[in-house]
């Protein structure tokens, strides 16, 4: 897997929980970031104890400091994408809505609601939050299955159903949606995108593993890095995939639950 980087590196913050395993949240979104050549900050919105098999207990930071940290970020350093994961609730939700509401860079949202675990990480008051005013901002949105579903209000079961909650989506804002199908039936794992003028249907060979705590985040930066790289959305999607499914492959099998991905595959080519 050939990457592009640049000189300077593109500026990529991403606004995401902590997890202390190191497999999921700014830890995954810093190493991907880091692996494809990008620069990597961060505002950290929660500090979680968590493990490959669950959240022990989540602490969000308050919604003034989660602002601070991306306004010093914006205001020095700079970005040339933004990616936005894990908020917790709906007042650091809005409070990055606010900081954020004249930013033109690309806007990755990737709706962590639940997670890999089955716990729960985004409070209910803050899903409406989420579709009225940080679904629009973003240039392109990754919810899984049952992301898309609460999301959108449509049950997925099938490709067309799949389809049915990409344009409800669609229909909120953002200019592109992709559903990732990692929570369906079957070996073939289906990812659907769409936007304003197409679609693909994105399909690949499940990987029989749990070793696959983090995949969304890493998902989700890998994007940021590439559209920030001014890859077209399809180009960044590809490469995106391919890359968290090297990861997959070279999980390192830490843990007893799902683990980690090996975010640095990449720079030794192992079991691409």
């Amino acid at each position: 897997m050939i990457i592009k980087t640049t000189h300077p590196p593109v500026r990529i913050l991403t606004v995401a929980g902590s997890d202390s395993s190191g497999g999921a949240g700014v830890q995954a979104d810093i190493k991907t970031i880091s692996a494809l050549g990008g620069y990597a900050m961060s505002a950290i919105t929660a500090i979680t104890a968590q493990n490959t098999l669950s959240v022990e207990a989540v602490q969000l930071i308050p919604p003034e400091l989660v602002r601070a940290q991306v306004r010093a970020v914006l205001e020095d350093v700079g970005v040339d994408a933004i990616k936005i994961g894990m908020l917790g609730d709906a007042f650091i939700a809005a409070s990055v809505a606010d900081v954020l509401h004249d930013i033109t860079v690309p806007i990755i949202l990737d709706p962590v609601m639940v997670a890999t675990s089955g716990d729960a990480l985004l409070k209910d008051d803050a899903v409406q939050i989420m579709r009225s005013r940080l679904i629009p901002m973003a240039r392109l949105i990754t919810p899984n299955i049952p992301e898309a579903e609460a999301l959108s209000g449509q049950k997925i079961t099938n490709i067309n159903t799949q389809r049915a909650a990409a344009e409800a989506l669609l229909a909120m804002g953002p200019q592109a949606v992709l559903i990732k199908g990692g929570h369906g039936d079957g070996e073939t794992l289906i990812d659907f995108l769409l936007w304003e003028k197409g679609e693909a249907v994105l399909e690949s060979k499940r990987i029989a593993t749990q070793n696959t705590h983090g995949t969304g985040c890493t998902l989700a930066s890998a994007l940021a890095v590439f559209l920030a790289q001014s890859l077209s959305l399809t180009d960044a999607v590809q490469l995106a995939r391919r890359y968290v499914r090297g990861a997959i492959k070279n999980a390192p099998g830490f843990g007893a639950g799902h683990g980690p991905l090996d975010h640095g595959w990449i720079n030794t080519g192992e079991r691409s």
